[in-house]
């Protein structure tokens, strides 16, 4: 394949001037806001359980444990989008790797008690129940169904939305009917509303 030819020499041996207009950059314009994160319903939400377990989200009982030390925008925004009632799988990380159990949010985002900088934000949790058995890491990664999860693909966020595909297959492959988690989701916002 020949190659393009090279402009002609205009007088004195300058090349012409291209039009360059459209690679300049325009000093007012802005990059667009990012969309706004929409709640599915469903999250996935990761603890070290040498730091705080499934066990400790447990003994918090009906007033649940502030989700605090969030340090990545990512995840902060996705806590803002979290509204009360959403549900979210309590993932054990850096040792077992593991989905071990079910949280309701009790809160929306509040301001994290730990943050002197006001920047971090967090939502209160509260424990709805256990998985009759855990989902591994290794089990989800496995599962061409969860291919696009987000615990498989940005692994090291630690709060995540799931979507409720992916929300339903996990509570199947850890042997909880779906309709068990509606019940108890719908349980625990009526007495919210009651209490």
């Amino acid at each position: 394949m020949p190659l393009p030819e090279a402009p002609p020499l205009l007088e004195g041996g300058h090349k012409p001037k291209l039009e360059v207009a459209s690679m300049a950059k325009n000093p007012t314009s802005k990059r667009p806001p990012p969309a706004p994160i929409v709640s599915t319903g469903y999250w996935l939400l990761k603890s070290e359980p040498d730091v705080f377990s499934w066990e400790d989200q447990k003994a918090r009982g009906a007033n649940g444990e502030p989700w605090t030390g969030v340090r990545n925008y990512l995840a902060r925004n996705n806590m803002r989008a979290m509204k009360v009632g959403d549900l979210g799988f309590f993932y054990h990380s850096n040792m077992g790797k593991e989905i071990v159990g079910i949280v309701r949010v009790i809160t929306p985002a509040h301001p994290d008690p730990g943050d002197e900088t006001g920047t971090w934000e967090c939502v209160d949790v509260e424990a709805v129940c256990d998985l009759p058995a855990p989902v591994s890491l290794e089990a989800v990664k496995a599962n061409p169904r969860l291919a696009e999860m987000a615990l498989v693909k940005s692994m090291r966020l630690s709060v995540q939305p799931v979507t409720a595909a992916e929300w339903n297959e996990v509570c199947r492959m850890a042997g909880l009917p779906v309709e068990q988690i509606a019940a108890a989701k719908a349980k625990k916002q009526k007495a919210a509303k009651n209490g």
